[in-house]
């Protein structure tokens, strides 16, 4: 079984609207932070390696290399802009402006501290209420490479995640992302009560929404 509120409370989440740099405009960040019990180099692994990812996330395929692309299995694509083992992983995902990195530190000999930021222009996210388009989903995607690193296998993943126990905890994703994306300061209350319904109707089908 899930420890529901122990794996909610173990991600960091946090939403902010980046000032416009580098030539581009503003963008919403959507950033997640979680601590693993595993070293660094296990858990650079565990995001990188295609027979590992498709244990804990969902089957990949493409030219895994920096210029190369990749194809999650009924999901994104994207390609690979950066690779720098053990502590940086930086692609496109679903389209060229919308940007994810994962980086990694050392916590000890035993632990490691992951990063993943999402980035989209503002005019793809509206407001900072997309966050609650993408970060439900990676929360589940955390949570499952924590089972994963673990030794808590369950299986198929994507399967996995349509079980009811995974419902229950997308909902409350769900709502933690609101809640975030609200002190944020970053949409509006109408933004964000149309978004967290989407995003429960994506996430938590068949669920009570309370």
């Amino acid at each position: 079984m899930i420890d529901i509120a122990s794996q909610l409370n173990a991600i960091h989440r946090q939403v902010e609207q980046l000032p416009p740099a580098d030539g581009s405009g503003e963008r919403i960040s959507v950033l997640l932070r979680r601590g693993y019990g595993a070293p660094i180099d296990d858990v650079w692994d565990a995001v990188t390696q295609p027979d590992r990812i498709k244990r804990w996330f969902m089957p990949i395929s493409g030219e895994l290399r920096v210029g190369g692309s990749f194809q999650l299995e009924g999901n994104a694509s994207g390609e690979i802009l950066a690779c720098e083992p053990p502590r940086l992983l930086k692609v496109t995902f679903g389209g060229p402006t919308s940007l994810v990195e994962v980086r990694l530190t050392s916590q000890g000999e035993s632990g490691a501290m992951l990063e993943l930021e999402h980035t989209v222009p503002i005019e793809m996210a509206q407001s900072g209420a997309g966050a609650l388009y993408v970060g439900p989903g990676w929360d589940g995607a955390l949570m499952g490479l924590d089972l994963f690193l673990r030794g808590e296998t369950v299986g198929d993943p994507v399967a996995a995640a349509n079980s009811p126990e995974a419902k229950e905890f997308s909902k409350q994703s769900v709502h933690a992302w609101a809640a975030v994306v609200q002190d944020s300061g970053t949409a509006t209350a109408e933004q964000l009560a149309a978004a967290t319904e989407v995003s429960l109707a994506q996430f938590a089908p068949d669920q009570p929404t309370s």
